[in-house]
Order: structure tokens, then sequence, then C-alpha cells
């Protein structure tokens, strides 16, 4: 039963992430930035849900500028709004998303790796919002944190556009095939240093 429950769990959340793709989707670059926006500070669908198909629709260099300008900068914009969040409503907004042991961790990143924790976060999966409301609480520079923000997001963005944008339906074609194995593979073995990292950071001073 557990197993059932699951699996219409995945089912209802994939299901939820492609209706929402869907309907940002209808309204072009405007719905791409409105998607990156909101993401960056409290909705959920990553803006790589929308980027990847419209990148993938056209090779014109005019239409792939102008996708990464729009979803790079309405994300770190947007990310603004997180660390306003996290200065306003301060630990109790973490503590109701995320575990003691996460939020300590989080926490970590900011305080202790500064703007290179923002970095990582803008760049890698670890969700950017929450290091936005992490840096809010412990009222990070905003400078320091829109730089590091825009660093990560642009490399993030721009090497997703260029390299679909360069191969278009290929690489889609590629995916739904046994590309898609093989791209998950490598994405396990890049992320399981990542992981390893995350799950070695040691928060007992934050805890002391």
């Amino acid at each position: 039963m557990r197993t059932r429950g699951g699996v219409r769990l995945v089912s209802g959340w994939s299901e939820f992430i492609a209706r929402g793709t869907d309907w940002f989707g209808e309204f072009g670059l405007a719905g791409l930035g409105a998607l990156s926006f909101t993401e960056a500070f409290i909705q959920p669908i990553p803006p790589d849900a929308l980027v990847i198909p419209m990148a993938a629709s056209s090779a014109e260099p005019t239409w792939l500028v102008s996708i990464f300008v729009v979803v790079t900068v309405s994300s770190v914009l947007g990310s603004l709004v997180a660390w306003w969040m996290g200065d306003k409503f301060g630990n109790p907004l973490l503590e109701r998303f995320a575990s003691p042991t996460a939020v300590a961790k989080f926490n970590l990143l900011v305080t202790k790796y500064g703007t290179f924790g923002i970095f990582i976060a803008a760049f890698s999966p670890i969700p950017y919002k929450v290091l936005g409301w992490c840096a809010g609480i412990g009222k990070m520079d905003k400078y320091s944190f829109v730089l590091a923000g825009f660093v990560g997001r642009s490399l993030r963005f721009g090497v997703e556009v260029a390299v679909v944008g360069l191969y278009g339906e290929q690489f889609l074609d590629f995916l739904m095939g046994p590309g898609f194995v093989l791209a998950t593979l490598a994405g396990a073995l890049l992320a399981y240093p990542a992981w390893l990292w995350w799950d070695g950071l040691d928060i007992s001073d934050e805890e002391e």
C-alpha cells in the first residue's frame, strides 16, 4: 500500500509540474520570467522545465539569448524577494519547510561560505530560494548576494540554453531514448561528490 501511495504521490507531483509548466509556457518569455522569478522565492517548479523546450524550439541566436537573459535576470530578482522574506520572517520560515538539520546546514552555507555558498545554490540543484531566505536571516550583504547569484545562475542557465539550443530536437530525442539512462548515470556520478560534501557538513558549531 505504501508503494502504491508513493507512486500516486510521484504521479500527482509530476502532473502538477507539467500543468504548471504548460500554464506558464502559454505566455512565452513573459511566462518564463514569471516562473523563474517566483521559483526563486516560493514556488517549486524549476525554470529548467520551461527553458529546455523553449530553447529546443529554435536555434535562432536572438531567441536563445532572450531566453538566457529573461530566466537569469528574473531568477536573481526573485532571489531578492527571498532575501526580504528571510529578513522579515526569520527562522520560522525555514523551519516550516525543512528539518532542523537541513536548516543548520543551509545557515552554515551562508555564514561559513558566504558568497561561495550562494554561488553553489545558484548553480546546483540545492534550493536557491532557501539560501536566499538564509541570506536574509543572516542579513548578508545584498551586493555580494546578488553578484554570487548572478554568476551562478548565468553559468547554470547559460550552459543549459547553449547545449539545448545547439542540438535542439536531437538532444531531446537522445534523452527520450537510451540517452536518458546515460544522462541519469552521468548526473548521479556528478551529484555523488556534492552529496558527500553536503552530508559531511559539520553543523556542530551551529548547534552550540
